[in-house]
């Protein structure tokens, strides 16, 4: 009764905002996208939407059919794609999603090897995902996801792959530039530059700062890695990164990582995928692969 079509209507409605701009996505006439909808919910003996001025609104049986949609529409076009790639003699598609802002440094150094060794993969990464990095995981929106907090579910396996230390990042001429480990006081008077992430999810705070009953005098958030260590540099504020980023930078821009606290923050960076999914060769290689990687920058000091 409920076929794929009218799960891709009701997604498409949603997206687009109104009928005509749904029927236009889809490549459809109003009024053949319309009946579709009337004819199923007379078979349903429902409705799924009511109309409210020139809006329109979903029913309790339209969202419930479009939570349907979200979550079975990215399976089947995972699968077409695949078999598709099959039919043409590849292997398939690695995505990629990342829940680790500064991550993405060290995966472009693994992609490239990883691409050179594996000519018949594809590789896209995805940085927002809809249901977050756990739900894209389940919504086979993503293949792999690499992730500091892994939230282990029954279905899905994280391996560690590589550890490393948060630290903070001063200007050279920083008053803690020359400290062997910075105290949880010391940025009362900082301006600490994050990553927009949520406070809850920022070690510098849930590790550092709130353990101790402190916090920075100003929070300020930047979405790039640059920028950001250019304004550290700049002794605009203070910024909290893996070791091994800070030590990739420090060539170019005169920042110093200094270590949090007298025992430091020690973390490691995990990849996450489908348990039934353990077994395929092309993303267990670059799992391998990453690990090889980051043994072998670790040996250069990059991972410290």
């Amino acid at each position: 009764m409920i076929e794929r079509n009218h799960l891709e209507i009701l997604r498409a409605v949603h997206r687009q905002g109104s009928l005509t701009a749904a029927a236009e996505h889809l490549h459809l006439t109003q009024s053949a996208l319309s009946h579709s909808i009337r004819k199923l919910e007379q078979q349903l003996g429902t409705d799924l939407w009511v109309r409210e001025g020139r809006q329109l609104r979903l029913t309790q049986s339209g969202e419930y059919l479009l939570s349907l949609a979200n979550r079975l529409l990215p399976q089947l076009e995972h699968a077409e794609m695949l078999v598709g790639q099959f039919a043409q003699g590849q292997r398939g598609t690695l995505r990629i999603g990342m829940e680790c802002h500064p991550c993405y440094q060290w995966l472009l150094k693994v992609v490239g090897p990883y691409l050179e060794r594996w000519p018949g993969v594809d590789v896209d990464v995805k940085q927002k995902f809809q249901f977050g990095g756990i739900g894209a995981l389940f919504g086979h929106d993503i293949d792999m996801l690499v992730t500091p907090d892994p939230l282990h579910r029954p279905g899905l396996v994280f391996e560690p792959v590589f550890d490393y230390e948060q630290v903070l990042v001063v200007g050279k001429d920083h008053c803690l530039a020359g400290r062997a480990w910075a105290e949880p006081e010391d940025l009362e008077r900082e301006t600490l530059i994050t990553y927009p992430v949520e406070v809850e999810r920022l070690d510098i705070y849930t590790r550092f700062l709130l353990p101790a009953h402190t916090s920075p005098a100003r929070h300020k958030t930047i979405e790039t890695t640059d920028i950001m260590l250019q304004m550290v540099a700049a002794g605009r504020g203070v910024a909290a990164l893996p070791r091994w980023l800070v030590a990739d930078y420090a060539s170019r821009i005169p920042v110093v990582p200094v270590q949090l606290g007298a025992s430091g923050i020690p973390k490691q960076i995990f990849l996450g995928l489908r348990e039934r999914d353990r077994e395929v060769d092309y993303l267990e290689a670059f799992m391998e692969l990453a690990r090889g990687t980051v043994q072998g920058f670790a040996g250069n000091d990059v991972f410290g």
